[in-house]
């Protein structure tokens, strides 16, 4: 999927919309948010799930790999004045971690996108302060017909092995609960693919 080219009409997506105040709601539920913490989002996108959440943080980064999808959020950043969101060209596949270390790190459907999971989950970890909280909102395991023939990503997860993965690489107090479902058509209708969200913490 090239992201770049699907930028300027991202947001125009109202199921979009729907899913980033949804997941923006079960954080809330399920983490302790304060107000004077440093929060990043990977894989923002256009930064509907940040500015969702934009009066919960002192300080948001949102950071992604797509700088069509990072000119968008500039806009966006700048017609709302909203001078404590910034932008940040980052893919931790390949790139060194930032300096900064943060209160909450999280993530929307970026995951499945990515290859190697236990290196982003590293990544993750490291860039958290000690107490710090994650939350990863992304598909259940499917049957590859989310996104259909040549996608070579990852057809969702399954939660007991992320849960695992997660342990492994040093997070704790990890939790899952569904935050919302998508519908999508396919050759036997509207199937339902839901979302997770699981939450854990930096010791």
């Amino acid at each position: 999927m090239n992201f770049d080219d699907k930028a300027q009409t991202w947001d125009a997506d109202p199921i979009k919309q729907e899913r980033a105040r949804a997941v923006a709601a079960a954080m809330r539920q399920r983490i302790p948010l304060r107000h004077d913490w440093h929060a990043l989002e990977y894989g923002c996108g256009t930064g509907l799930l940040s500015f969702a959440l934009l009066s919960d943080f002192a300080q948001i980064t949102l950071a992604d790999n797509s700088t069509g999808m990072l000119a968008v959020l500039d806009q966006k950043i700048a017609t709302a004045g909203a001078s404590h969101l910034q932008s940040l060209a980052l893919d931790l596949s390949t790139d060194a971690l930032p300096a900064a270390r943060y209160d909450l790190v999280y993530t929307l459907l970026t995951m499945h996108h990515v290859a190697d999971i236990d290196r982003l989950l590293r990544a993750f970890h490291d860039l958290l302060q000690p107490g710090g909280w994650l939350a990863i909102a992304d598909l259940d395991a499917e049957d590859g017909s989310f996104h259909g023939p040549g996608f070579i990503g990852h057809n969702g997860f399954d939660r007991p092995t992320l849960q695992n993965q997660l342990v492994a690489v040093g997070f704790d107090s990890i939790d899952f609960s569904t935050c919302y479902v998508m519908k999508k058509p396919s050759d036997q209708g509207m199937r339902d693919y839901p979302l997770f969200l699981a939450v854990a913490t930096r010791s």
